[in-house]
């Protein structure tokens, strides 16, 4: 029916409520946060009534079909709510999904929530379903350059305000981990009045709540921020995150950048490109324009310098194994 992005949610509320909704993703507080939206505005319709259901080891997908079918016993109007953790519901639960679909329950308002589900899950019979009865709602991470407005806005609505100086070192302190960045933000709504935030009073109240993985750092390697790239490798170094992790996270970027650039010289389209090396939408325009300001031979030379690191990390050369991952990484920031 239809899809909407998390920050669209409350426009779509106002107008009304879709029959079911299918919140996926792997941003745990946005995941979080639209489900709430979608009970406050049930109960205000005066849907009175909820019911859980979590699909786990030994789950009976034919309760879940009984209490569509069945009516109320204590209000006209109930939420069910269908919590499938793994993203995976099985032959008979992906049946059963299509047949509630196919008999969507009067007087209900149905909530499926799954983590990240990759094309191939999306491409399945049974999420073809809930999307097509309802509105999907995909929640991902906030992007590192969209988190400063993110923060803005959280404030706004506790009534208070910050300059660019401010926030983008609010971001700096949360990123990568929206749920403590939600807290330190209700913090500060606490601490201090409505208005203007001076940053020596934020710099004072809020800690640094960063968790850094190695996503995070090829993600500021394609991006060409040389200074986030620095202050992420730091970070894992400093949470002691095995150096072969990092490198295997800037090796695979690199490998697909290659993989990417030769396929254009062949002159295929992007889109396909993109579909064929697997890269998600919502990267796909970091990594567009990383390959516009790359190209083969510099590419090329990160191959030759992750194959060197990989010996070394093995003990078969000798050199500063972190060192040379962070001069690997900004050799294509920096380009």
């Amino acid at each position: 029916m239809a899809r909407l992005n998390a920050d669209q949610l409350a426009a779509h509320l106002q107008r009304g409520l879709a029959p079911l909704y299918l919140i996926y993703g792997d941003e745990p507080l946005l995941a979080l946060e639209a489900a709430d939206a979608i009970r406050a505005k049930a109960r205000q319709e005066d849907y009175a009534e909820r019911e859980v259901f979590t699909v786990e080891s030994g789950f009976s997908w034919q309760n879940l079909l009984a209490s569509g079918n069945s009516l109320s016993l204590f209000a006209t109007r109930r939420i069910i709510e269908i919590r499938i953790p793994t993203g995976k519901p099985g032959t008979e639960g992906s049946q059963a999904l299509q047949d509630y679909c196919a008999r969507l329950p009067d007087d209900t308002i149905t909530v499926v929530t799954c983590p990240k589900l990759d094309k191939q899950a999306q491409a399945t019979k049974w999420f073809k379903a809930l999307e097509q009865a309802g509105t999907a709602i995909p929640v991902y991470p906030v992007e590192r350059t969209r988190l400063p407005q993110w923060i803005a806005v959280r404030l706004a609505a506790q009534k208070q305000r910050a300059d660019a100086t401010t926030l983008q070192f609010l971001a700096d302190r949360v990123e990568g981990n929206l749920l403590a960045a939600h807290q330190e933000i209700q913090k500060l709504g606490l601490l201090f009045p409505e208005g203007p935030l001076l940053f020596d009073q934020v710099r004072e109240a809020v800690l640094d709540v960063s968790r850094y993985d190695v996503f995070n750092l090829s993600d500021a390697m394609l991006a060409g921020d040389a200074v986030r790239l620095v202050r992420i490798m730091e970070g894992l170094k400093g949470e002691g995150v095995a150096p072969t992790l990092a490198l295997w996270a800037l090796t695979q970027e690199i490998r697909t950048l290659a993989k990417l650039k030769l396929g254009q010289r062949k002159g295929a389209a992007l889109p396909q490109l993109f579909r064929e090396a697997r890269v998600w939408e919502s990267r796909q325009g970091l990594v567009q324009r990383a390959l516009g300001r790359l190209n083969e031979i510099r590419l090329v030379a990160g191959l030759k310098q992750a194959a060197a690191l990989d010996r070394m990390i093995k003990g078969l050369a000798r050199g500063d194994v972190w060192d040379e991952l962070l001069q690997l990484g900004l050799g294509i920031a920096r380009t």
